[in-house]
C-alpha cells in the first residue's frame, strides 16, 4: 500500500490527500516534520520536502505534489482530475501553479512559518503580526475566485478538477491560522463551503497541530 509522508498543515500534502480520497486510492499516513530534517525521510526524498509517497512492495517513490497528482492521473482509471479540452486542462494547470506558487508565497507560507514552524523550532512566541497583511493579500485571490465562479460552476470549468482541490488546500491552511476574511466574498465562500462538506475534506479539517486551534468558522464556514 502507498504511504504518504506529510504533516497536517502542509498545503501540498493536503492537495495530494484530497486527490487520493476523491479518486478512491487507499493509502496510509506517515507524519513527518521536514524542518527537523529526519534522516530516514531525507533518505527517501532527498529534497526533504513534503509530500512524498512510497510503495515499498513495488519500490516506487514519488515526490512533489504536482508530480504525485499527475502520476495517479496517468496510472489510475476513474475519477479523473484533469479533464476537458486542451484549453481547459491548460486553465487547470494555470490555477494550480498560481496557488501553489504565488498564493503560497504571499499568504500560506508567512502564516505557516510565523505561527507554527519558527515557534516550534525556537520555542519562541507565535507571530500574529502578519495576519492583517495575509488577509489583505488573500482578499485579491478571493476576488479572483469570485470572478471565475461568476462564469463557471467550478474554478476551471463545469466539473470539479484538481484546480479546485489545489486552491482549497492552500486556503484551508491559511484559514486554519485565521488568515482568511470571508466577508464580502460570498461566491468564494459558497464554493469553499461545498468543497469543505465533501467526505474527502473531513479528515483534513479534523486535524490539529502544534497546540493551535483554528478560528470557530474553520470547520463550519456558515456558522
Amino acid at each position: 500500500m502507498w504511504r504518504l509522508y506529510q504533516f497536517a498543515l502542509c498545503p501540498f500534502s493536503r492537495k495530494v490527500r484530497l486527490v487520493l480520497s476523491e479518486r478512491k486510492i487507499p493509502y496510509e499516513l506517515c507524519q513527518v516534520l521536514p524542518w527537523r530534517r529526519p534522516p530516514d525521510f531525507r533518505q527517501l526524498n532527498r529534497t526533504g520536502r513534503t509530500p512524498a509517497m512510497h510503495d515499498a512492495e513495488r519500490g516506487i517513490v514519488l515526490a512533489d505534489s504536482r508530480a504525485i497528482c499527475e502520476y495517479f492521473e496517468e496510472t489510475f482509471v476513474g475519477y479523473p482530475m484533469m479533464i476537458g479540452s486542451a484549453e481547459q486542462r491548460a486553465e487547470i494547470r494555470r490555477l494550480v501553479a498560481w496557488f501553489d506558487e504565488q498564493f503560497y508565497a504571499d499568504v500560506t507560507w508567512p502564516l505557516l512559518r510565523g505561527r507554527l514552524i519558527v515557534p516550534v523550532m525556537t520555542g519562541g512566541n507565535r507571530n500574529t503580526g502578519m495576519l492583517p497583511a495575509a488577509r489583505r493579500k488573500a482578499d485579491a485571490y478571493l476576488d479572483e475566485i469570485g470572478f471565475l465562479l461568476g462564469n463557471r460552476m467550478w474554478l476551471a470549468g463545469p466539473t470539479l478538477s484538481i484546480a479546485d482541490l489545489a486552491v482549497a488546500a492552500q486556503i484551508s491552511v491559511a484559514d486554519y491560522f485565521g488568515g482568511i476574511d470571508w466577508s464580502g466574498h460570498e461566491q468564494a465562500k459558497t464554493w469553499y463551503s461545498v468543497l469543505r462538506s465533501r467526505p474527502s475534506f473531513q479528515p483534513i479539517l479534523a486535524a490539529r497541530m502544534g497546540g493551535i486551534e483554528p478560528p470557530p468558522h474553520y470547520s463550519a464556514i456558515d456558522a
